[in-house]
């Protein structure tokens, strides 16, 4: 499963990249792959694992903020892993000219054309960070 995810925090204050901090120190402890941009933070895992991780990041940011906006989007899709970088190296393909070959993106269902909003980087860390 692919996640996009964006954790802010309410109520802190116009600066919110020390609460944000410490949600994506989290992420990238947690062993799972993970990029993080200026809009959204992406994980891939199990439900469990990516779900947890999600949790505990909305926790940590709570800690520093008395309400905590989350927004998710997921990627389910069971059987294919390594959807992190190949919806990306999908489009590439694609932009390149190249053949649209067997990879996540390739068949258009795991986004196709939007693969590059949803994994190549329009949906990368937690709004503000996390």
């Amino acid at each position: 499963m692919l996640a996009a995810f964006s954790i802010t925090p309410l109520g802190t204050g116009e600066s919110v990249g020390a609460a944000v901090a410490g949600a994506v120190r989290l992420v990238r402890e947690s062993g799972l792959p993970n990029e993080t941009n200026a809009m959204f933070t992406n994980i891939e895992g199990t439900w469990d694992d990516v779900m947890g991780l999600i949790h505990a990041c909305v926790d940590e940011v709570a800690q520093q903020a008395p309400r905590v906006s989350v927004v998710i989007k997921l990627d389910v899709r069971p059987g294919h892993d390594d959807a992190l970088t190949a919806k990306l190296e999908s489009v590439e393909r694609h932009l390149a000219g190249g053949a649209s070959g067997a990879g996540y993106g390739a068949d258009g269902a795991g986004d196709g054309a939007s693969g590059a909003g949803d994994g190549a980087g329009g949906a990368g860390g937690a709004s503000g960070g996390a």
